[in-house]
């Protein structure tokens, strides 16, 4: 599985929470490229909920994460 910030915004606006099967159907609908499928396909399917994109991709960049400070500017 390889994710990166491009292919994780195309989950911006799935049906948070959701279960794998929705968001490969959401994927599939709303026309995401295939490496979005692919990777969803990958997951584990124990019929857990996820409940936003860090429960798919735990290394999700946060804000922090770029060490951009706005006080600065």
């Amino acid at each position: 599985m390889f994710w990166t910030l491009e292919l994780a915004t195309y989950l911006e606006d799935a049906p948070w929470p959701a279960t794998k099967d929705e968001l490969i159907d959401f994927s599939m609908r709303s026309g995401t490229p295939v490496e979005v499928i692919e990777n969803l396909q990958e997951l584990e399917d124990e019929g857990e909920m996820y409940e936003g994109i860090y429960d798919v991709w735990p290394d999700f960049p946060t804000k922090a994460d770029f060490m951009f400070n706005d006080d600065e500017y």
